[in-house]
């Protein structure tokens, strides 16, 4: 599709493929003219960064013959969505947001959640570095844009703070107990994939303390999922069944450069937290 700016973002080493490094930058979706950039290797798994600024949909529909009787259609399962995570969605969406950076030369958006009661939004920080400075504004569920400016960003982390500065934001996040993260347990990850604002994926925790490199040259460890995470679900939350976040979703790992296989990744919650309390300290 078009929209790829300038490649940029976090890196990817898997510890498998220790004797070669696999590394591709990560191509942010911006609303400036796309330009191409060399694949990877055939086997090289990228961990790309996923802001994104122009957005698509795809609906499916699913019909029944006209003669089916009503009375004997087989009943939708139900089993699909735990009742759980549907009540975490409901508290969580409210207070996710879109980032958008605006320059003269186009833009870039990502996603972002509400961080405590003084306005303070986190993100990523390869989401507003993207934009080159421009001017920054979040838009929550309730449609309404409001005007932001750069509190601090850590590269090294890949996390950014905002901050509000015209009306009320919505209701902080719940942060989750760092050590209360489990292998196997069902998330949820929010955010603006595609520019698709209020947008919700479910899959489960697959690995802990997976080493990374996120931003910087430095190794850290991420939390890795399957929920599908895309071009645009940067800085958005990835939250457990009580709607607390355990995640802020960073990047994804592809096949020569393309969408999410189901492998994402998220700086823990713990470390974002950590910065971004000193960069709210510092600003």
């Amino acid at each position: 599709m078009s929209g790829l700016g300038t490649p940029r973002g976090p890196e990817f080493h898997s510890p498998s493929w220790a004797s070669e490094p696999l590394l591709t930058e990560a191509p942010v979706h911006s609303a400036a003219k796309g330009r191409r950039f060399p694949a990877a290797a055939l086997a090289a798994l990228a961990v790309v960064g996923l802001s994104a600024g122009a957005g698509g949909a795809a609906g499916y529909f699913a019909g029944r013959d006209d003669d089916a009787e009503p009375a004997t259609a087989a009943p939708l399962p139900q089993g699909n969505v735990p009742a759980d995570l549907v009540g975490a969605a409901a508290r969580v969406l409210p207070s996710v947001v879109s980032v958008q950076v605006r320059t003269g030369q186009g833009g870039a958006s990502g996603s972002g959640f509400v961080f405590d009661n003084r306005g303070h939004i986190v993100t990523n920080n390869h989401v507003v570095a993207a934009g080159r400075g421009g001017s920054v504004s979040i838009v929550g569920a309730d449609g309404q844009r409001r005007t932001a400016e750069v509190v601090g960003t850590d590269p090294g982390s890949d996390i950014a703070v905002l901050r509000v500065t015209d009306g009320a934001p919505p209701q902080p996040l719940a942060l989750a107990d760092p050590n209360g993260t489990r292998v196997g347990e069902p998330v949820l990850a929010v955010g603006s994939p595609l520019g698709l604002s209020g947008t919700v994926t479910a899959g489960i925790v697959s690995a802990l303390d997976r080493e990374v490199r996120l931003g910087g040259q430095a190794r850290q460890t991420a939390v890795q999922t399957d929920a599908s995470i895309n071009p645009g679900n940067s800085g958005g939350p990835l939250v457990n069944a009580r709607g607390e976040v355990i995640g802020v979703n960073t990047a994804i790992a592809t096949m020569e450069g393309g969408g999410s296989i189901g492998i994402g990744f998220a700086v823990p919650i713990e470390r974002a937290r950590q910065v971004a309390d000193s960069l709210i300290a510092r600003g």
